[in-house]
């Protein structure tokens, strides 16, 4: 009898079930945390699902607009991305001739708090904050590098990377000044200065040093954002410097520089964030330069050996600053200097599965991945929605959101909802199915 109960209750609840399915699906409680530029990885993958798979013709419904909520003034100009943690947005941006850090509500997109960091200097900040814990860490383009409280935005620590580390014959980072995210590694801070100094390690708590990586070329500080990798047997933190080191492997523990490939660099900006799978290393960059898969293997001598496997010329591949995307053993990106035109590239071979495609917007495009998509965020301004898959260039969406121009700031995606980063503005959209 009492079997025969249970098996009446199962089939109750599951008839139940077919014949009360809500009109959408319910919020995913699985959603990472996002605490960091291109996610808690580094690799630009979200993993939300039940996600929209296809976008309405005007877009996904706009929740709010942080101008609006905020009484018309929101996080300065910009282009600083956004990290998400716990329900907390964290960007920077320039206002009144000061870089601040802000703090939003990433329900309501209200400000918790504001502070001032340091002079604008005439440019505008590029680094998206690093979130770790109790304590937010932010970089200046001037190279004001600052530990504060996410809870209310509290100075902890400050330390000025530029004068400390890169200062050679008093020349600049870079232009456009610094604009990389720091990499936070256990108790150590991870960032490039640049110039005398191409990696430092601090203390995260005090910000004193720890290991310095004295530069084999005095070379100019990258745009792009150290990778943490245990390659060839060896921890490592992989970066993009100027064109005289290009990409750069310097040992975690000690501080000891490992390998570079200048091949790959170009002498005006290095952005993308390197890809690291396995013993191999994946990176490319614009202004005609191309795209490079290595090899690292030990060479015998406690150092590591860099092999070439191919290189693809700029013709053919060049990822201009809006980053790439790996899945499985696949690419995705935009091809083209000052272009976003989307690809696909099987890793292993080099070779083109599809594209470069013309694609829903114009110029340069940030990728984001989630639930089988990739977002793309044009320079122009149009959001696309492409499908992640080798067998077909395919367009799922598209709208232009009521931001300001160029659409360099990298999308975001936080428990169902899509932020977009603009001059002054955040939008968040609802993408739940």
């Amino acid at each position: 009898m009492r079997s025969l109960l249970f098996a009446c209750f199962a089939l109750s609840l599951l008839v139940s079930a077919a014949f009360s399915k809500p009109d959408r699906a319910p919020p995913n409680k699985n959603g990472a945390d996002w605490p960091q530029w291109r996610g808690s990885a580094r690799d630009g993958i979200c993993t939300d699902t039940g996600l929209l798979k296809e976008w309405p013709k005007d877009g996904p419904k706009l929740l709010w607009d942080a101008k609006k909520v905020n009484g018309g003034s929101s996080v300065g100009s910009g282009m600083s991305s956004l990290a998400i943690v716990q329900g907390k947005i964290f960007t920077m941006g320039h206002v009144k001739g000061q870089v601040s850090a802000f703090c939003i509500n990433a329900d309501t997109g209200k400000e918790i708090w504001n502070t001032k960091l340091a002079n604008a200097g005439g440019n505008e900040p590029r680094s998206t904050p690093t979130v770790d814990g109790e304590h937010v860490y932010v970089l200046s383009q001037q190279g004001k590098l600052f530990c504060l409280k996410t809870a209310d935005g509290a100075v902890v620590w400050q330390k000025d990377i530029f004068k400390e580390f890169n200062m050679v014959d008093n020349r600049r980072p870079g232009f456009g000044g610094y604009a990389e995210s720091v990499t936070i590694d256990g108790d150590h801070l991870i960032c490039a200065p640049g110039g005398k100094t191409c990696m430092v390690a601090l203390n995260k708590r005090s910000g004193d040093t720890y290991w310095t990586c004295p530069s084999p070329k005095n070379d100019g500080t990258g745009f792009g954002s150290i990778v943490k990798a245990d390659v060839a047997g060896v921890k490592m933190y992989i970066t993009l410097c100027h064109n005289q080191l290009g990409l750069i492997g310097v040992e975690a523990e000690t501080g000891k520089f490992l390998w570079n490939y200048a091949k790959v660099a170009n002498g005006t900006a290095n952005i993308p964030t390197a890809i690291v799978k396995g013993d191999f290393v994946f990176t490319s960059t614009g202004y005609g330069t191309g795209a490079a898969l290595l090899k690292l293997v030990p060479d015998g001598k406690k150092g590591i050996k860099v092999e070439e496997q191919y290189f693809l010329k700029g013709g053919k591949l060049q990822n201009h600053h809006g980053g790439m995307i790996m899945l499985g053993d696949y690419i995705y990106g935009g091809h083209g200097h000052n272009e976003g035109l989307p690809f696909c590239l099987e890793w292993k071979t080099g070779k083109l599965v599809w594209g470069p495609e013309r694609g829903p917007g114009g110029r340069s495009a940030a990728v984001l991945f989630a639930d089988g998509n990739l977002y793309f965020r044009y320079e122009s301004g149009v959001m696309a929605l492409i499908e992640a898959a080798p067998t077909a260039y395919k367009v799922k969406g598209a709208f232009t959101p009521p931001l300001s121009t160029p659409g360099w700031q990298h999308p975001v995606i936080y428990h169902g909802r899509l932020y977009l980063r603009g001059n002054d503005q955040i939008l968040c959209y609802d993408i739940k199915q």
